[in-house]
């Protein structure tokens, strides 16, 4: 948690200083952002309803490259009691609230962060490097055991606790090394993801990340009892497989299917290609600046 201080002109204040900033007196922000479905307090919602001059209220929704999205992207949601609110929804397409790509990182880097340097050095010479961080529900250990069925060198590096939880510490595998990261900035976090082979990841920042280090991953999107993850899942493949191969567009759905790894795995040069031009076709989709630079757009 981020106490008050002063990042770059960007004051961050405590929550209890949104109802009445004992600094500057009674303040109504300009514009509130609530993310992810997520309602405002009642008590600062009343504070809103009842100041002077209302704010905007920006609906922030969850990453998705669902068709509708674009039609709902910035329209507006009257309330019952007065207050304006609009959707933004984030999205790959040209006409949505766009992608968090701050910072870019390189597509190759030659120094070693400090805080993987001594992991780093775990790593063999000539083995493949894959990166792990995935949900509980993962089939990670029958993944994994598939992995080792090919008979290749492979080190793989878990996010930190993710052995653990998944109870693998113990685990032999014959051509496998696990290796245990510890909590690492995000700035590192994506020289792992460029260095390695492949990536799992999971969430949506993750997920965007894994996209801009240009390499082949699998996208453990987050579950939901409706099933509403695998069409969000596959509105995403309709995008990134659009303009390949059949061979690897049932390849790469295979892989993110958690299907049998030697069914996909010899593909993973032509993905790697696939890989490259989609980073380069994310970042030229979003010149003007993304999520960050549409949304200040719009409020304004």
């Amino acid at each position: 948690m981020m106490g008050s201080g002063d990042i770059q002109d960007i004051e961050v204040l405590p929550w209890e200083a949104s109802y009445t900033n004992a600094r500057h007196g009674p303040n109504t922000p300009d514009v509130v952002i609530q993310a992810f479905s997520c309602d405002l307090p009642e008590r600062f919602l009343n504070h809103l309803i009842l100041a002077p001059r209302n704010p905007i209220l920006i609906h922030l929704e969850y990453l998705s490259a669902e068709p509708w999205v674009v039609d709902f992207h910035g329209r507006p949601s009257p309330q019952n009691n007065g207050l304006q609110k609009y959707f933004f929804f984030p999205g790959f397409q040209q006409n949505t609230g766009g992608l968090l790509l701050d910072p870019i990182p390189p597509i190759r880097q030659d120094i070693c962060p400090k805080s993987l340097s001594s992991i780093w050095d775990q790593s063999r010479e000539g083995a493949k490097k894959i990166s792990i961080f995935s949900y509980p529900g993962a089939p990670i250990k029958q993944w994994l055991t598939q992995l080792n069925q090919l008979d290749i060198p492979v080190d793989v590096f878990m996010a930190f606790g993710n052995a653990e939880l998944l109870n693998l510490q113990k685990q032999a595998w014959s051509n496998l090394k696990l290796i245990s990261l510890p909590f690492i900035p995000q700035d590192d976090f994506d020289y792992l993801l460029v260095e390695c082979d492949f990536n799992v990841v999971r969430g949506e920042d993750s997920f965007v990340r894994a996209q801009l280090a240009g390499r082949p991953f699998i996208w453990n999107i987050y579950p939901q009892d409706d099933g509403a993850h695998l069409i969000k899942l596959q509105a995403f493949l309709d995008l990134y497989l659009k303009e390949v191969t059949p061979e690897l567009q049932t390849a790469v759905t295979k892989a993110m299917a958690w299907d049998g790894i030697n069914q996909w795995w010899m593909a993973l040069p032509h993905w790697n290609q696939l890989a490259r031009a989609w980073r380069a076709q994310l970042l030229e989709s979003q010149t003007d600046g993304g999520l960050a630079a549409r949304l200040l757009r719009f409020v304004s």
